[in-house]
């Protein structure tokens, strides 16, 4: 009941990922085996009494949700399993939630929370993945 309450009450959030919940049995006691075919009869499955469920697993769906036009050309979406990386001081954190905008200073940022987005930085049109990541960063020019 939370997974599916959680589900409904996050469907307009930015990028929500949705969850499912997947029970196993927790016992099960088994009365009488199965039996092989005979001459005139068929065989017959075992015959077991469950003695209940419990929850297994909540697993998180990466499906991707719907595209939808935001006017912001600073907004982005992700198709597939990635994450968008950003970061506050030595804290790293990831996320699906590409509603950004660039604050006073350049820098592209997570405005609900002022985390900077991270990512690679081109130098002459090249960009080299194998260096570091840093903060997004394009300055006002005047």
């Amino acid at each position: 009941m939370d997974v599916i309450g959680n589900n409904i009450a996050n469907v307009n959030t930015t990028g929500f990922k949705s969850s499912r919940t997947t029970f196993a049995d927790t016992l099960s006691q088994t009365l009488s085996g199965a039996s092989a075919p005979q001459d005139n009869i068929g065989g017959t499955n075992p015959k077991q009494i469950g003695l209940g469920t419990g929850v297994a697993s909540i697993d998180m769906l990466f499906t991707d949700g719907s595209v939808q036009s935001t006017g912001k050309n600073t907004d982005l979406c992700l198709s597939g399993n990635g994450l968008f990386v950003v970061k506050r001081g030595s804290e790293t954190y990831y996320t699906r939630d590409g509603a950004f905008e660039f604050d006073a200073e350049g820098n592209y940022v997570l405005p609900s929370s002022g985390l900077y987005v991270q990512g690679w930085t081109a130098t002459d049109g090249v960009l080299n993945t194998s260096s570091a990541v840093g903060n997004i960063t394009i300055p006002a020019t005047t």
